[in-house]
């Protein structure tokens, strides 16, 4: 992740923290709906941790992740369960998951970089494991208003990407829009991929 950015999360972890975004619950509920009971999921940038308490309430299996180490501190307090920091090119799992949720997070992955991670995240799903993950749609990397660095990427390369880091057996892009932490609306992508054998 770009340090930048990191940096922003770390000083602003409170902040950040405390935010709730509620359009995101009907996503995670079509997601959870994917998986069989019980799942193992990976919550890679689970911020304070409402989606990871939403996951455990419905009886999942959660491994939650951020990489700010504040961050993964205030969601450890809220959880009442150790989260762990985690950068994404730390990912060295194999077949360990069924579902892997990385709600905006992985937005913030320079996109040189960005196939790399994919494709960490591929290894560490099980075969026919879900992946869901969403970007702010763009053609070009570059720094919101906060100096957040985002990858902005297109339909089109977001497809490219993801066909370059393993062999997905589904791959469902939909668009939208949510409120980000500096009260503006992004024009959003939504990614639910199912790894192939």
């Amino acid at each position: 992740m770009d340090e930048e950015t990191l940096q922003f999360y770390r000083r602003n972890a409170e902040a950040y923290a405390w935010r709730e975004i509620t359009s995101r619950q009907a996503r995670l509920t079509a997601y959870l709906a994917r998986l069989p009971p019980n799942a193992a999921i990976l919550e890679l940038g689970c911020g304070a941790g409402g989606d990871t308490a939403e996951m455990l309430a419905r009886g999942f299996d959660v491994r939650a992740t951020d990489g700010s180490p504040e961050m993964a501190e205030l969601a450890s307090r809220r959880l009442g369960r150790p989260v762990e920091t985690l950068l994404f090119h730390e990912l060295d799992e194999f077949e360990a998951f069924d579902g892997v949720w990385a709600n905006a997070c992985l937005l913030h992955v320079p996109r040189d970089q960005l196939a790399t991670v994919l494709a960490l995240i591929w290894r560490a799903l099980k075969p026919d494991g879900v992946f869901f993950a969403s970007y702010k749609e763009g053609d070009a990397g570059g720094r919101d208003t906060l100096h957040r660095y985002y990858n902005y990427p297109s339909q089109d390369w977001l497809r490219a990407t993801y066909a370059e880091a393993g062999n997905w057996n589904a791959l469902s892009i939909d668009c939208g829009e949510v409120r980000g932490f500096d009260d503006k609306t992004a024009p959003m992508l939504f990614v639910v991929a199912e790894k192939g054998r």
